[in-house]
């Protein structure tokens, strides 16, 4: 039996019926939401790749950006790709699980040494066939963009340790297996949406969250938790998807020249992320947060217990795969 659709998302659906694949005096335009802020390093490399795919189908193509959760929630971008009603959307890997179980390796901490072994994985066979596994829910990735390392931030309590986490009630993504993470290294892991966590934090509803510093910094939650621990758990990529309905309307020509624009935009998003951190790093110091700089490896010996658990499973096997890539 079908599942209906939301009303919001029904609603949107039918606003976008006009054409998320639409075509203008021959121009075919894409339509991309997202739920970023436009300062955002993803969102200026969108702005590149549009810029980039007019350029290479001689004006025939576009794609038109809403940013800022205009079109609704992460969940809701993603019913409408699966529907048709719209074409692109960006969305972390960690929700991308409850779609593609196998994406879940990327909520599992300490999977990859640092981040030239986490781009060598993406770049990688592994990281392609994770790229258009989503195809059986009718999501096609295109590409990843760099989301970096997410780290433990909290409002009260400096966390040099996991048993600094003991007690803290820490937000995490809708993610049974970042639940398991947190639950795991002594904190009580507790899913907030992104939208509402900043006054979460404020009134105490949790103690402390994990994120990468651009996040950290652009949300403004510094202002709340002036502790940040860059114990770098995880790496979790940002995935750019197309409805499947829509790529298959596009002939091989205008795919080539989108898949073209779309690795040239996560090529300059890779350059403006590092500066991204970096700044970020230095605006929330400037503001009085305490950026510590654990030992990782109590971290580590702590999170080996949920690495075992997926012996003689498929991620249990990624798993492996993953450590054998120099």
């Amino acid at each position: 039996m079908k599942r209906a659709l939301p009303l919001r998302v029904a609603v949107m659906a039918l606003l976008l019926l006009v054409g998320s694949c639409g075509f203008e005096q021959s121009q075919t335009v894409l339509k991309l939401a997202h739920t970023l802020d436009q300062q955002h390093s993803v969102h200026r490399a969108m702005e590149f790749m549009d810029q980039r795919l007019r350029e290479l189908s001689g004006d025939s193509m576009r794609i038109d950006i809403y940013p800022g959760g205009q079109l609704g929630s992460e969940r809701e971008l993603i019913e409408l790709l699966q529907i048709g009603s719209l074409a692109m959307t960006k969305v972390s890997a960690s929700p991308m699980e409850g779609f593609v179980p196998e994406l879940k390796i990327f909520n599992l901490p300490y999977v990859f040494r640092d981040s030239d072994h986490f781009w060598k994985v993406l770049q990688s066979d592994i990281g392609r066939e994770l790229l258009v596994a989503g195809e059986r829910a009718r999501l096609r990735g295109l590409g990843y963009f760099d989301a970096g390392s997410r780290s433990f931030y909290a409002n009260d309590k400096p966390i040099h340790t996991p048993a600094d986490l003991n007690g803290l009630k820490i937000r995490v993504q809708n993610s049974q297996t970042a639940i398991k993470m947190v639950n795991t290294l002594g904190g009580a892991a507790t899913p907030v949406s992104w939208g509402e966590l900043y006054t979460a934090l404020q009134q105490g509803v949790v103690n402390g969250a994990e994120n990468n510093p651009p996040s950290f910094y652009l949300s403004k939650h510094y202002e709340v938790s002036k502790y940040y621990t860059l114990d770098e758990h995880t790496y979790v990529p940002d995935m750019l998807l197309i409805s499947s309905e829509i790529w298959k309307k596009l002939n091989p020509e205008q795919q080539a020249w989108l898949q073209l624009a779309v690795d040239e935009a996560v090529a300059y998003q890779r350059t403006l992320w590092q500066e991204s951190t970096r700044e970020s790093l230095a605006a929330v110091e400037a503001a009085g947060v305490q950026v510590i700089y654990p030992d990782k490896q109590p971290f580590i010996d702590a999170v080996q217990p949920l690495h075992a658990s997926y012996e003689g499973t498929e991620v249990g096997a990624l798993l492996a795969q993953i450590a054998e890539i120099q």
